[in-house]
């Protein structure tokens, strides 16, 4: 029997990782994430201890958040458990919702910058979006280059930034240009 291994999203078995002057963009494998919708004349519970965000919000406790995707749907994601069957975990904490597996459909790259001034910059070669978009705390959906993404924006230094598996490459590219020229200027 051939002995498989497995490759995160960019095709190496660890995760992909590269600093600049003012960023370091980090594959994470690691994140569970699943989606969650609420079936018809159902409300949103509480998962996991967090009361489920509206347009444009973010929730966190922990290693566990949610953010809001459009009426009546969120996704769920989780630091440390892409292993396990963390959709079966949000079934069960959600009973009466619809949940489905998103995690291998997606990448997730986190960008830490050592300062507030130069995430935002990083942000602006990025995304044409007003600065309230992604202030600390809010999640959105946007077009980067040519691919869709989810932006979550955990503080003023820290982006998380899922973006469709596919595309992992284009994606990062995409990142790693920005952040490169941002270190030229």
């Amino acid at each position: 029997m051939a002995d498989l291994i497995p490759l995160t999203a960019l095709g190496a078995e660890a995760p992909r990782r590269a600093s600049f002057a003012a960023l370091t963009l980090t594959e994470r494998p690691d994140i569970a994430l699943a989606s969650l919708a609420l079936r018809k004349g159902g409300t949103a519970p509480q998962v996991f201890g967090l009361a489920l965000p509206g347009p444009g919000g973010m929730v966190t406790s922990g290693g566990t958040a949610a953010f809001w995707t459009g009426p009546g749907q969120w996704m769920v994601m989780a630091d440390e458990r892409a292993e396990e069957d963390f959709a079966a975990a949000l079934c069960a904490a959600a009973p009466g919702c619809s949940v489905t597996e998103q995690t291998d459909g997606w990448v997730a790259i986190e960008m830490d910058c050592r300062t507030p001034i130069a995430a935002e910059r990083f942000l602006e070669r990025l995304v044409n979006l007003p600065p309230e978009a992604l202030a600390p705390g809010r999640a959105t959906r946007s077009m980067l280059h040519h691919m869709a993404v989810y932006m979550l924006r955990h503080s003023e230094t820290r982006l998380l930034i899922w973006g469709m598996r596919s595309a992992a490459d284009s994606l990062w590219h995409a990142l790693e240009s920005a952040a490169a020229r941002l270190t030229a200027d």
